[in-house]
């Protein structure tokens, strides 16, 4: 299974479990009258929009460069995880106004067993679709995938928070804004560490550890050859979904020929985007005499 194909299956499985549990989840929020369990039941509903993002940044990340977008259209995923980041907050914002509403207004919740129970099944299915999304965007390196696994995981803890509300609701009438509030928190939270994190790449951060690592071993392993040390520095890399671009800086003998060095360094390019599918510039800097 390839990077899009893992990003399909997670994408459809999310939206059709997350628009049943809404169903569940909304239909037991207007039985108990309580703005807890709708605000959960329209945050899984935004799960299945969030969903749907991914499948269609999915189709287009892996649309091949064109005159217009030479590096292709990776970064599409990374549009897709600050869309999910700002319907995230959306989200958070309209219920705790509605939370803080209900409480000035003294209105409060009446809970049975259909409220539990739809509440444990949510737990239980959500948390799984949250191990299922992370793992595959870890494994894949998919933003978007890990922003629906932190979504999924925010829902599954504000179905918890709402749980344990239901089960002390007989003694406090304002249970249910409390909770309200609570789960609109657990989403904001959620909404700002996706926009952090979707931000922090498209605007750019240091090479990862495991690049530079690549890097250096290819850069050994052809600087022994020549018997010489070419000690890769200054990297700036650039993501672009599944397309990678690193520039670097290496040290040559201050008196080989311009030919020469470049046929290393074209050699070094070669390597890196056969081994570890990196597409490499690299400067050369003379040292010693010239």
């Amino acid at each position: 299974m390839n990077r899009n194909q893992a990003a399909k299956q997670e994408g459809w499985v999310s939206v059709i479990v997350n628009l049943l549990l809404f169903i569940l989840k909304y239909w037991a929020g207007v039985m108990s009258n309580s703005v807890a369990m709708i605000a959960d039941a329209w945050h899984t509903l935004s799960d299945s929009i969030t969903s749907i993002i991914v499948l269609i940044s999915a189709r287009i990340s892996i649309k091949p460069a064109d005159r217009n977008h030479p590096y292709g259209h990776g970064r599409a995923e990374l549009i897709a995880s600050l869309i999910i980041g700002v319907l995230l907050g959306v989200v958070s914002f309209e219920f705790l106004r509605e939370a803080v509403h209900r409480f000035s207004i003294h209105e409060s919740a009446t809970f049975g067993k259909t409220a539990i129970i739809v509440t444990c099944i949510s737990i239980v299915l959500k948390e799984g679709l949250a191990q299922y999304a992370m793992r595959y965007g870890k494994k894949y390196k998919l933003l978007s995938l890990e922003a629906d696994g932190k979504h999924h995981r925010s829902d599954a803890l504000s179905s918890v928070v709402v749980l344990a509300g239901i089960l002390i609701s007989a003694k406090f009438w304002w249970i249910d804004s409390l909770l309200g509030v609570l789960v609109a928190v657990i989403i904001g939270f959620a909404a700002f560490e996706v926009l952090q994190k979707s931000a922090d790449k498209l605007l750019g951060n240091k090479s990862e550890e495991e690049v530079v690592v690549q890097v250096e071993s290819v850069c050994k392993e052809m600087a022994e050859s020549c018997g010489i040390d070419l000690q890769p520095h200054h990297f700036h890399e650039h993501v672009y979904g599944q397309h990678t671009e690193v520039t670097f800086h290496v040290f040559v003998p201050g008196n080989w020929e311009i030919t020469k060095g470049h046929n290393l360094i074209e050699e070094i390019e070669v390597v890196l985007r056969q081994r570890y599918q990196i597409e490499a510039t690299i400067h050369l800097e003379p040292k010693g005499d010239i």
